[in-house]
């Protein structure tokens, strides 16, 4: 099952890290922190390069906004470092939900509305 992993981790980068990504992370990845979902962000030793070990699935939704600005330069400190002053009434990050179950569904979408009971219907036959 080793080297079948190895050969996966080659050509798929949706479940994780590539092991090509692997390999340059642990040659000149300076890790610099880690968010609350287990996502762990590094950079190279000039900061030259800035990326993101996803913990599960690949989706940059997951990166909180406070990371997010780190990895693409809005600031030069990571939020381990100087943490973002958040507001009363914000909520915590989520991910973008499009396309699963818990996504947002409107009131009077087809989606909330339970079926119809069907017990009172009675099919029309020719006769």
């Amino acid at each position: 099952m080793g080297i079948l992993n190895s050969i996966l981790r080659a050509f798929t980068w949706w479940d994780g890290q590539t092991l090509n990504t692997q390999i340059f992370t642990w040659r000149k990845g300076v890790k610099v922190g880690e968010d609350d979902q287990g996502n762990v962000f590094y950079r190279n030793g000039d900061d030259s390069k800035r990326w993101v070990i996803f913990n599960g699935e690949v989706e940059a939704s997951r990166v909180s906004p406070d990371w997010h600005g780190w990895l693409h330069r809005t600031w030069d400190e990571p939020p381990t470092d100087k943490p973002l002053a958040h507001k009363s009434w914000e909520i915590p990050h989520q991910e973008n939900l499009t396309g699963t179950p818990l996504a947002y569904a409107p009131p009077g979408s087809l989606r909330r509305k339970e079926p119809a009971p069907i017990s009172d219907y009675e099919a029309w036959s020719p006769e």
